[in-house]
């Protein structure tokens, strides 16, 4: 055997034993790990992802973010949805390219780390895996010694057994440091560029890359140059590698950094306060608004302010027709003006509507049946006891369209229709709608109530219009997105009677340069010029819009009209949503020209005011009873085929309506077989040729 073959053989010898030896060292080290992960106690991961409380709108959009009891920020992060991909991409070329193939430590790395400390005596580039990151962050500890490695590298093995790759990337996006009381990619990325951290430029992202690896002396808000040196290393080193081309570089290197932090996101602040609160202890909470609308909304009622008071404040409230969503809610213009109370909720402020509840009597008028949108009704001087109403502008218009003087809001008709209605009725209605309505103490529902002689809420204003915009069905308003939210609707009017109101106030006119025919809307002042009311409504959405000082002290010249009503039509616009039509009549609701309405509806009259030209008795209906219950599943008088309806007195033609529905006349025998309502409460009215009315409530069961 020749010399070069026996130095051959001989390294060949080492070789096998060194990779024997190797092997050994390996198995033993593998050993010690498990018998290290047997012994260490289990992963803090609850403690490692307990997050900041973030409330989202409907598409997730951060609306607010609460602080750590510690001060700290740290917003939680899906490494999949919640960050720019390129941010990802450019974060494990720089920090731990074999992320997605290594077992939570990577050898080579490792090795190359030795290797330049031993060659060049400092660290180039380290050797902690992504994994062996979180390891460390999970669990921080000052001292750098060998031990607190090798506990790194247990742990980050152990870390890889029990999540995925995506959940390993997503802790080290939410936990790594970014300075001061930042943690994690999105808690940064807000408080330094005033975004989230889905879209992110090349210059951001390489930030971002950088500052993790010496939080504190890469501060923005503290070294700048520090922190834009080390993102032009970033981008160097990512040049070498082949990630991104010179010319994306030089372009990111002329964008200038931030030096100040910003403020983090605040919308909707009254209501992320009362969901926090009523969800105590959730840490991720979704509401129904929209944050495009509500930004919207709130930099509308802060422009506004520039034309009232120091002390004026405006509240807002928007909402979805078809599913009582609130989209948009602000309680004041700046939650931080004491002066104004800006943390007072003004939407659900208890104030005077003013004029705002006309719509709901002439809506129950239209549903009894004594008076239609084109019925002519009297506007003169009126007294009931020592009640007597007057017109805003203090003149009467005298003979009058009903439809005209709920358009121009007129006073007098407006208690007549209530006198015959009845306060208590309105108030029931309500109330049964899911409104609160205050009274003053020891009061009962008066006439005055009509003209805002009773307290209420914009909140509750609002689902009352929604009710309308409903045709009749007001369903309860929802602001936070959980699964036992959901509430059956409550009947505020019969459908053909909302409609009615609906068709009238959508031709109000608009306020100076808005259009018309596109919001039905109404308007109110309070007593006192205290409060400004308007509240519209299309076919997809209702606005109310309250205007006046917190403390309740009047505003001379405050109007809802010039006040209110006009940040109502901005209100619409600032949506972004094109107006939609309001729903068609329902079947059943009668359409004519006053030339063309049944006789009794030409003209209202008050309860007990007819036109006799005989000496006929007076109508009244016989059956059925008032009070009374009807079984119409086939036994006893009323059946399957129908409710019978029987009348004595009274003038022919009569009229019989269910629930403010024609149901046809009654002939000469004074009798009609009617449809019966669904199960519930039927209200059941017969008018006269000479204008005389009788009324039974029954129930349908």
């Amino acid at each position: 055997m020749t010399s070069a073959e026996t130095i051959k053989s001989r390294r060949r010898r080492y070789i096998k034993r060194a990779a024997i030896a190797l092997g050994v060292v390996a198995a033993a080290g593998l050993a010690a790990c498990a018998i290290w992960i047997a012994l260490l106690p289990p992963l803090p991961l609850e403690q490692a992802r307990q997050t900041s409380t973030v409330v989202v709108d409907r598409n997730g959009k951060l609306l607010r973010a609460f602080a750590m009891p510690d001060g700290r920020w740290r917003l939680p992060v899906n490494a999949v949805t919640d960050v720019d991909p390129d941010y990802i991409k450019l974060l494990l070329a720089y920090e731990d390219r074999r992320f997605r193939s290594h077992f939570g430590v990577d050898p080579f790395a490792l090795v190359r780390a030795a290797f330049q400390i031993a060659t060049r005596g400092h660290i180039v580039s380290g050797g902690s895996t992504i994994t062996m990151q979180v390891a460390r962050l999970m669990e921080p500890r000052q001292e750098r010694s060998v031990p607190a490695k090798l506990r790194q590298i247990v742990r980050a093995i152990q870390i890889e057994r029990q999540l995925t790759k995506d959940e390993i990337l997503g802790l080290y996006l939410t936990l790594a440091p970014f300075g001061g009381n930042l943690e994690g990619v999105r808690s940064a990325s807000f408080a330094y560029f005033g975004k989230d951290a889905k879209r992110l430029s090349l210059a951001e992202s390489a930030l971002l890359v950088a500052l993790p690896q010496s939080p504190e002396t890469r501060r923005l808000d503290r070294f700048p140059d520090t922190a834009v040196a080390a993102r032009d290393r970033v981008l160097k080193r990512m040049i070498a590698n082949g990630s991104v081309s010179q010319d994306d570089v030089d372009h990111a290197k002329l964008e200038q950094a931030p030096r100040m932090r910003k403020a983090m996101p605040l919308l909707a602040p009254h209501a992320t306060d009362q969901a926090v609160a009523a969800l105590r202890g959730t840490s991720a909470i979704k509401l129904t608004l929209d944050a495009t609308i509500q930004k919207n909304l709130e930099a509308l009622a802060r422009d506004r302010l520039a034309g009232f008071g120091s002390s004026v404040s405006i509240a807002i409230l928007a909402v979805d027709n078809a599913t009582g969503d609130v989209l948009g809610h602000v309680g004041s213009p700046d939650y931080f003006d004491a002066k104004r109370a800006g943390q007072v909720d003004l939407t659900r402020a208890v104030r005077s509507p003013g004029s705002t509840l006309k719509p709901f009597i002439y809506g129950l008028a239209f549903e009894d049946g004594f008076v239609h949108p084109e019925s002519l009704i009297e506007d003169r001087p009126i007294r009931y006891g020592s009640y007597a109403p007057e017109n805003f502008d203090m003149t009467f218009q005298g003979t009058i369209g009903v439809r005209r003087a709920l358009q121009m809001s007129l006073n007098v008709p407006a208690i007549a229709l209530l006198d015959r209605v009845g306060s208590s009725r309105l108030a029931a209605r309500i109330r049964q709608a899911g409104a609160n309505l205050v009274l003053p103490k020891d009061e009962v529902p008066g006439l005055a109530m009509g003209l805002g002689g009773v307290g209420i809420s914009l909140s509750d204003l609002v689902r009352l219009y929604c009710g309308l915009a409903r045709l009749g069905e007001a369903t309860p308003l929802r602001e936070i997105v959980r699964d036992d939210s959901d509430q059956d609707a409550r009947r505020l009017m019969d459908a053909s009677a909302a409609w009615q109101v609906g068709n009238i106030l959508i031709g109000t006119p608009p306020p100076d340069n808005a259009p018309m025919g596109r919001i039905a809307f109404k308007t109110g002042t309070s007593y006192g010029y205290r409060d400004a009311w308007s509240v519209g409504f299309d076919g997809r959405m209702t606005i109310g819009v309250w205007v006046g000082r917190p403390d309740g002290a009047p505003v001379p010249g405050l109007v809802g009209r010039t006040a209110a009503a006009p940040i109502l039509f901005d209100a619409f616009a600032r949506t972004g949503k094109l107006p939609m039509a309001l729903p068609k009549a329902p079947k059943g609701t009668l359409v004519a020209t006053n030339a063309r309405l049944p006789l009794p509806l030409k003209r209202f009259r008050p309860a007990g005011d007819f036109v006799r030209t005989g000496s006929e008795q007076a109508l009244r209906i016989q059956f059925p009873l008032n009070g009374s219950r009807i079984d119409t599943s086939g036994a006893g008088e009323a059946n399957a085929t129908g409710l019978p309806v029987k009348v004595a007195g009274g003038v022919l033609p009569m009229t019989v309506m269910v629930n403010g529905v024609s149901q046809g006349d009654i002939g000469s025998r004074r009798q009609k077989l009617v449809d019966p309502p669904g199960p519930g409460f039927a209200r059941v009215t017969v008018m006269d040729a000479a204008g005389a009315v009788d009324t039974v409530v029954v129930r349908i069961q």
